[in-house]
């Protein structure tokens, strides 16, 4: 690829990365100080669930690599009728918080149509984002606050999640939904062996995994010219938000390249068809860079593997060997229910990479596997769909019901 061609690519990313919430690149010692205790009064409880007139809890809980997380609990529906269903944890993507399941009207949003339907709710917040910016000893002025990819995710804050709603609720086994980056958590994790015996069933909406085949031209490019490696070498540990005069002025090129908000996120997320007119927040949240370190090297390899440190000493000591290890998807127990619902407009969880998954799962018991395929659905649609309850989340709760 010729630099110039480079160059303007790397503005279209930071104007994706502008449009998505007035965000930008930024060095670690620009944050102020935060305090790791999440604000009631501007929580995700106050701000956003007890509004829309929902009883709302608060929640922590401490991974054990000393993240302090939030996640907020819906334990009834408007109705007040007492809960007759198991809990389900709802965990977010990339750039994303819990608000995901709750951005539309409430018969619209995952979140308040399975707490009218009986379920107990738990939303997720993973680390870096907004309400979950704490840790025991470190916080995001530090650059090793931000030293973590999904491999941490799975391996830490999905546990963690998991354990804590299952002792809360007297051991009680949950279904777990998860979109986009949150069903390569729950994948990664149950082909590790890990929270089987506290979930009951996952539903995975967008289903990360193989992501060789992706069709998302500004995503494989940024993976193919490495330049999320470039940013963290430069000492940039964090994707983050900034507003000021830095944001102000690529907001201005990318308004003269015309580059606006819709026409972006098709061009990332594939056309989405029935977005809700009701969903108007824009705001994008935190990520750590190694994260999409991480990401842009399943996009360059087609393998699902640990964090790959370009070194043989350094994949050695964590690994204790030259190649990170294979996530391996053939290895999730054939009797564990999965819900799998993917979209034929996807750019990002692509239908063929979606195939390559299936592939793995062919054993798979069939009475144990669900697979919906929305051939209009996109990325977003699966989260922020006017129709998402009649075409995805009536059947997934069917699924829930007999498992």
């Amino acid at each position: 690829m010729a630099n110039t061609e480079v160059k303007l690519f790397s503005i279209v990313l930071l104007c994706i990365t502008v449009v998505r919430g007035s965000k930008t690149f930024h060095q670690n010692n620009e944050w102020p100080t935060l305090d790791a205790v999440i604000n009631d009064v501007g929580g995700i409880c106050k701000t956003t669930v007890e509004t829309q007139g929902y009883t709302c809890e608060e929640h922590k809980v401490t991974t054990n690599d000393g993240y302090i997380l939030s996640m907020q609990r819906i334990p009834v529906g408007r109705s007040g009728k007492k809960v007759d269903k198991p809990p389900v944890l709802l965990q977010h993507g990339i750039f994303s918080d819990a608000k995901t399941w709750l951005g539309n009207s409430p018969d619209e949003s995952l979140g308040f149509i399975l707490a009218d339907n009986g379920y107990d709710v738990w939303l997720a917040n993973a680390r870096g984002t907004q309400y979950s910016n704490g840790h025991k000893t470190l916080n995001p002025n530090d650059k090793a606050y931000w030293d973590w990819s999904w491999d941490e995710l799975a391996s830490y804050d999905l546990p963690a999640f998991v354990q804590y709603v299952y002792n809360y609720t007297g051991q009680q086994r949950m279904h777990y939904a998860g979109h986009s980056l949150g069903t390569l958590m729950a994948l990664a994790a149950l082909s590790q062996g890990q929270v089987l015996n506290m979930l009951r069933s996952s539903a995975l909406l967008c289903p990360i995994a193989y992501m060789n085949q992706i069709t998302s031209l500004p995503v494989k490019l940024a993976a193919d010219t490495f330049i999320a490696n470039d940013l963290y070498w430069l000492g940039i540990s964090e994707f983050n938000q900034n507003g000021g005069a830095g944001s102000n002025f690529v907001e201005d090129i990318c308004n003269k390249l015309n580059l606006n908000y819709s026409n972006l996120m098709s061009l990332v997320t594939g056309p989405n068809c029935c977005l809700s007119s009701s969903k108007t927040d824009r705001s994008s949240e935190p990520t750590a860079t190694k994260n999409l370190i991480h990401l842009s090297q399943m996009i360059r390899t087609g393998k699902i593997a640990k964090y790959d440190y370009g070194d043989l000493v350094q994949n050695t000591m964590h690994y204790g060997q030259i190649f990170p290890p294979l996530y391996d998807m053939t290895t999730i127990p054939k009797e564990f229910p999965l819900f799998v619902s993917y979209g034929g407009q996807d750019m990002l969880a692509d239908v063929n990479d979606v195939q390559l998954l299936l592939n793995d799962l062919k054993d798979h018991d069939k009475n144990k596997l669900v697979v919906l395929l929305k051939e209009n659905y996109a990325h977003i649609d699966f989260v922020r769909a006017f129709n998402a309850k009649q075409m995805v989340y009536d059947p997934m709760m069917a699924f829930f019901q007999i498992n």
